[in-house]
């Protein structure tokens, strides 16, 4: 049975479950951190200058100067890369989330946002961030099937929203609903067709159902 956590939903002290999802920086020795940070610029570089698609894994390599092997042993694919790129990113929207200010943040005692309210906020910083690096956040999503739930980073959005929406009957299915049209490959066709503000309004109106009435 799900602990629903009620009105406190909204929660003001980061959940130790959320702080042990987080992205953090990876462990490494200072050679290898040198080699990450290389082809991370080289790529960031390159995708800039041709798009996600029209760049591939040696050229990666070449203009960062490692091995191809190096390169596939650290990030598997460009898949890997591209999670890799976007991780710093995603580690800013998640700590704006845990300690940041209201709306978006858990406020202090004297501006203690409602679920709602957060809900909302999160929603828009994360179409503002998806939509920033959507080739890249595709091109994470996709890289293989399922791809996109065993980002850890989703678990995290998963959990903050099912946390914010407690008090429904089931936040972890309907949490689920409210990421299924933030995804990378829906978002890139919506938008296309049916321009920003639209899927922002759809999106939002979305969460306000799922919300309903703050508690």
């Amino acid at each position: 049975m799900h602990d629903y956590i009620g009105p406190q939903s909204a929660y003001g002290s980061p959940p130790r479950e959320l702080l042990e999802l987080r992205s953090a920086p990876p462990r490494e020795r200072a050679d290898a951190a040198r080699n990450r940070a290389a082809v991370l610029n080289a790529a960031a570089e390159l995708f800039r200058e041709h798009g996600v698609d029209n760049v591939s894994m040696d050229a990666v390599a070449a203009a960062a100067g490692v091995g191809k092997g190096t390169l596939f042993r650290r990030f598997g694919d460009k898949a890997g890369l591209a999670v890799a790129l976007l991780d710093e990113r995603e580690r800013e929207l998640q700590e704006a989330i845990l300690f940041g200010p209201a709306p978006l943040g858990p406020g202090g005692p004297d501006d203690r946002p409602t679920p709602g309210e957060r809900l909302a906020a999160f929603i828009d910083a994360y179409l503002d961030y998806a939509l920033a690096h959507l080739d890249l956040l595709r091109m994470s999503e996709t890289g293989s099937p399922g791809a996109r739930y065993r980002i850890g980073a989703y678990r995290f959005w998963h959990r903050h929203i099912a946390l914010l929406l407690a008090h429904r009957p089931d936040p972890d299915a309907d949490a689920h609903t409210l990421l299924a049209p933030l995804a990378a490959e829906h978002l890139r066709a919506t938008v296309s067709e049916l321009g920003e503000a639209r899927v922002r309004r759809t999106i939002q109106a979305l969460a306000a159902a799922l919300r309903g009435c703050d508690r």
